[in-house]
């Protein structure tokens, strides 16, 4: 049963798994000459020969195909594949939010990651696509509404397990393999009689610009595309960022550039708040060559902040970068686009630094703009935890709202 319990654990999906020994089996005494029965290992099917014709004749015809690697491309280590079948057919990826850096941001055929919460350059590729190659995405990644409005794209799912579906996301071909094996396998199969479409190089522009104007801009309270800027700048391309819940993850899921899967990790589908410390302590104890960088909203921090203290105990450096707004700023920002107005949703924060510094660590805060990014550098060197409270002001949302809408009618 132990054997079966770590089984199941890394088998899709992987987690947690519950074991319950019965009293009389603790009181019992081990057996002499007891040896743990050998690990098994969880070994993936070959793809369905029949599956595979039946996508690739799909894909010969299609005019312009796009890849979606979501959360399992990423947690099954199919990137490199991801990468080969996009680069043998010339489609372009997109990635959810969990499959960030599955196909790394600066690479010619990478579009960013889907799933905010309006229509967002990304979807603008998925506007023209006649047939999505879906590997590794789950529903409860984003709602398929977002990618497939009118339910008439047809879809090729491939994952370890069957499709869960709904009305915009009826799957044309299933594939349930090896995500990587799967991917080869199909290029193999496939080749295009269509031109590439470049439609996909304008939305890296509009990306790299809205970025490159975030570098520039001083304000103070800082923009949300400063703080997204200065943040990887700061990093080596394979150092960990920890995203948490709020206003805050949607602008870094849309910005932030991520070169290698699990170097931004992300909370969605139940979005769960105040993830990211207790994340990022298991992070540096398992990739102790690593830096390691939280980013939370105030509201976040506060919920599970005293971890502080085990991070230093446990000698797990690393930098917390607070987004400080005295706000649940995701639900004000959801609420204003509602409702045209916000409820209760401020509150008072104490004196972070102060904070920090009554549990060991440092703290800093950040009184201008141009403070950040070498804050942020002296501070991810230090051998310590550190605790950076930058405030940013989010009167930024509505205007990027308002632009969204403006290009999508454009395009329209």
């Amino acid at each position: 049963m132990v054997r079966k319990a770590f089984k199941l654990a890394q088998t899709e999906r992987p987690g947690a798994v519950y074991l319950a020994i019965p009293e009389d089996v603790e009181d019992a005494a081990a057996p002499s000459g007891f040896n743990p029965l050998p690990v098994n290992i969880p070994r993936p099917d070959d793809p369905s020969v029949a599956q595979l014709e039946r996508a690739a004749e799909i894909l010969r015809t299609a005019r312009n195909p796009i890849l979606l690697a979501g959360h399992g491309a990423a947690r099954s280590g199919a990137a490199e594949a991801v990468r080969r079948f996009a680069e043998a057919l010339l489609i372009p990826v997109a990635t959810t939010f969990h499959g960030k850096g599955v196909i790394p941001d600066d690479h010619p055929l990478a579009l960013g990651a889907v799933g905010f919460m309006r229509h967002d350059y990304v979807n603008f590729g998925f506007d023209q696509a006649d047939v999505i190659v879906a590997a590794g995405y789950e529903l409860q990644e984003f709602d398929p509404v977002r990618i497939n409005p009118r339910g008439d794209t047809k879809i090729i799912h491939i994952h370890r397990f069957p499709a869960e579906v709904d009305a915009h996301y009826d799957v044309a071909v299933g594939l349930q393999a090896d995500i990587g094996g799967t991917l080869d396998a199909l290029a193999t199969r496939v080749t295009r009689e269509h031109p590439h479409s470049e439609g996909h190089t304008r939305i890296r522009e509009l990306l790299s610009a809205e970025l490159d104007r975030g570098r520039t801009d001083d304000r103070f309270p800082l923009a949300p595309a400063r703080i997204v800027a200065d943040t990887p700048a700061a990093l080596r391309r394979n150092d960990i960022v920890f995203v948490d819940t709020g206003a805050l993850k949607m602008r870094m899921a849309r910005l932030y550039p991520t070169y290698e899967p699990n170097t931004c990790l992300i909370s969605n589908g139940l979005s769960t708040m105040a993830w990211t410390l207790p994340g990022a302590i298991a992070a540096k104890i398992a990739r102790p060559d690593a830096k390691i960088l939280v980013a939370n909203g105030d509201g976040s921090f506060l919920m599970n902040s005293q971890e502080i203290e085990t991070a230093l105990r446990l000698k797990t450096p690393m930098v917390i970068l607070i987004w400080d707004d005295n706000a649940y700023g995701l639900i004000s920002w959801k609420m204003d686009l509602e409702i045209g107005h916000n409820v209760d949703t401020r509150f008072g924060n104490p004196d972070f630094v102060s904070y920090a510094e009554s549990f060991g660590a440092k703290g800093y805060r950040i009184t201008s703009a141009t403070e950040l990014l070498p804050t942020l550098r002296a501070a991810l060197d230090d051998d310590t935890v550190s605790v950076i409270a930058c405030p940013v002001d989010y009167s930024a949302n509505s205007d990027l709202i308002a632009s969204l809408g403006e290009l999508d009618e454009s395009l329209s």
